[in-house]
C-alpha cells in the first residue's frame, strides 16, 4: 500500500468544519499515511475558534507548524511531500499562490508543490465567485492545480452535517491519491 506524505494548509476562510473533518478522516487512514504536517494561517485559527466553538486546533494528532516558519520541511522541494490541500482556502490565499506570492509558509508550500510537480488540491468556500477569483484559479489549474470547491453532494442522501461534510471531504481525499470506501454512484 502506497504511504502519503501530505500537508495541510488550513486558512481563515469560513468553513473550518471541513478542515476539521479532513483531519479526523486522515486520522483514520494512517496504514496510508507516512506523514502530515499541518499549516494554521493566524486567521484560521480565530475562525476554527468560532465556528466550531472549540480550541482544539491546539490539540491535534499531528505535527501543527507556524505559517511564518520557513524552516519547516514542506517549504523546500527536497521534504518530497506527496500532495498538499489547502482545506479550506480563502480567496486571498489562492490569489497569492496564483501570482507566486509565498509570503507565508502555506503559500510557499503551495508554490512548492506546484514547481515540483506534485499534487496542490485547493477547496475554496465561496459563494458567488467573481472574475478575480475565477481568473486565479485558471491560473492555478493550468499551473497543475486542482481547485475542488466545498460544494457538497446530496446523491448520497446525507442524514447530517457531517456526512455532508463527508461528500466534500472523501472526495478530496480521492483526488489527494487515498483509497477509501465511499458512495458511488450506481447506474
Amino acid at each position: 500500500m502506497v504511504k502519503h506524505k501530505i500537508i495541510v494548509g488550513i486558512t481563515g476562510a469560513s468553513g473550518a468544519i471541513y478542515a476539521r473533518n479532513l483531519l479526523e478522516q486522515l486520522g483514520k487512514f494512517s496504514d496510508q499515511l507516512e506523514e502530515v504536517s499541518v499549516i494554521f494561517s493566524e486567521n484560521a485559527k480565530k475562525v476554527w475558534s468560532y465556528e466550531l466553538d472549540s480550541d482544539s486546533s491546539q490539540s491535534l494528532p499531528f505535527p501543527v507548524y507556524e505559517n511564518t516558519d520557513f524552516f519547516a520541511p514542506m517549504a523546500s522541494g527536497s521534504a518530497r511531500f506527496d500532495a498538499m490541500i489547502i482545506c479550506p482556502c480563502s480567496m486571498g490565499t489562492l490569489g497569492k499562490i496564483a501570482h507566486g506570492i509565498a509570503d507565508n509558509l502555506i503559500v510557499r508550500s503551495a508554490d512548492v508543490m506546484l514547481k515540483e510537480r506534485r499534487k496542490l488540491i485547493l477547496v475554496p468556500r465561496e459563494c458567488p465567485y467573481n472574475l478575480i477569483h475565477l481568473e486565479n484559479m485558471k491560473s492555478i489549474t493550468l499551473a497543475g492545480g486542482i481547485i475542488a470547491p466545498a460544494n457538497p453532494s446530496f446523491y448520497s442522501k446525507p442524514g447530517s452535517i457531517d456526512e455532508l461534510v463527508d461528500t466534500v471531504t472523501h472526495r478530496v481525499l480521492e483526488l489527494a491519491g487515498f483509497s477509501l470506501e465511499t458512495y458511488r454512484w450506481k447506474s
